[in-house]
């Protein structure tokens, strides 16, 4: 148990520091373009590592589908790193670009328990499943799932499940900050994934005010966000920084001139604070005449 809790306590570590795993046996690479991932399919030996390099003027983020991996966010020139420990297909994407998609394919045994999230990053306040499958494919197998949100120093075991057809188990989780899960079955234990988390953002606004209010799993008072407008060349650039107050809230004034604008909210990965991402509100459009 104890060389479980300090291998998730690892994993977890590396993956805020953007490198997911120690050095591997071989390295391949995958640049990251406007348009693409190059190359966008990769196949690699157990081991291996992958390393994306954001090539583009804008900011990426490489995640899995699965929440097996997933860098910060990646300002131009970026890179991101991870080891591939075990085998399978892991279909990735790019979470501030969806359209960006890619595969890498390890070779190797597949592992007797699998795990995945449904979503691997969440809204504060959205639940999502975890779940996989024994490689028996036998119903009625005990699986244990064991979790660690971010800043405590042990996994916990939070629920022992039965699995169901062809092996398969599944497992509604709602965390409120960064989270790693395992699955252990018999003697195996799962790869480890990772939930990631945005403050949930709400964002109103009219000719002359704005409103803007974060929810987290503590407060945001103090910190700083951004209101950006979207340019005529489709960048979002900053128009004015406000200081979030009590209640991890702020009403405040726009001073706008004519003109039509595309306007949202934006809090960075250090104004949110340990165990959540960068986040973005909703969209508002005004026109001023």
């Amino acid at each position: 148990m104890r060389k479980l809790l300090l291998f998730l306590t690892a994993a977890l570590a590396l993956v805020v520091t953007g490198v997911s795993q120690p050095a591997s046996l071989a390295t391949k690479s995958v640049k990251i373009t406007a348009s693409a991932f190059s190359p966008a399919n990769v196949t690699i030996n157990t081991g291996d590592t992958v390393t994306w390099t954001n090539a583009d003027t804008k900011s990426h983020q490489v995640i899995a589908n699965n929440g097996s991996f997933a860098s910060t966010t990646l300002a131009a020139n970026k890179k991101y790193s991870h080891v591939f420990n075990t085998a399978g297909t892991f279909n990735y994407h790019d979470a501030l670009h969806p359209s960006l998609k890619g595969k890498i394919v390890v070779k190797g045994s597949p592992p007797a328990v699998t795990i995945g999230a449904a979503q691997p990053i969440l809204t504060f306040g959205q639940a999502t499943h975890v779940g996989g499958a024994v490689s028996s494919k036998q119903a009625g197998q005990t699986v244990t799932v064991w979790a660690q949100p971010y800043g405590q120093v042990s996994a916990v075991l939070v629920a022992t499940l039965l699995t169901g057809a062809n092996g398969a188990w599944d497992l509604p989780v709602q965390p409120t900050t960064l989270t790693s899960y395992q699955a252990r079955w018999k003697s195996s234990v799962s790869a480890t994934i990772q939930v990631a988390m945005r403050p949930a953002m709400r964002f109103s606004a009219n000719r002359r005010v704005g409103f803007i209010r974060l929810s987290a799993d503590r407060s945001l008072a103090g910190r700083k966000v951004y209101v950006q407008r979207l340019t005529r060349f489709g960048e979002w650039v900053k128009i004015r920084r406000i200081i979030l107050g009590s209640g991890s809230k702020k009403r405040f004034f726009l001073h706008l001139k004519k003109g039509n604008y595309f306007l949202r909210v934006v809090i960075s990965t250090n104004e949110a604070g340990a165990g959540y991402q960068e986040a973005f509100s909703n969209t508002v459009h005004i026109r001023k005449k």
